[in-house]
């Protein structure tokens, strides 16, 4: 990865493609579970979203894995993709943007009110 793929983002929207195409192959239920995943990881994300390619490379794997094993995705993910999704992020209570943005306000508040006080 090069200086203008990364700021342009150019290499994020190839590994978007390729995660499509992979995603494409998979059975219904498989695939279903995918688009489940990649919407219960975003909030995850950080700005670019580059934190989560590597989480969703080894998730669509795990997808292509099984399908290829025959495993039904309610054997292999069971009915909690947002717990399994927590899980693959960091575990239950991991920081995600909301709470990145919270803290960073509540700093900056502080930050002022200590000048106004001080």
């Amino acid at each position: 990865m090069n200086l203008w793929e990364t700021m342009t983002g150019s290499d994020l929207t190839r590994e978007w493609k390729a995660f499509e195409v992979r995603a494409e192959a998979l059975p219904d239920g498989h695939r279903a579970a995918w688009e489940q995943i990649k919407a219960h990881l975003f909030p995850y994300s950080d700005f670019t979203g580059r934190n989560l390619v590597p989480i969703l490379d080894n998730a669509l794997g795990l997808l292509e894995e099984t399908a290829a094993d025959g495993q039904d995705i309610h054997d292999v993910l069971g009915d909690d993709i947002a717990g399994f999704c927590a899980a693959l992020a960091g575990g239950k209570g991991s920081r995600n943007h909301r709470d990145r943005w919270r803290e960073q306000l509540n700093r900056n508040v502080a930050r002022k009110l200590g000048r106004l006080g001080g």
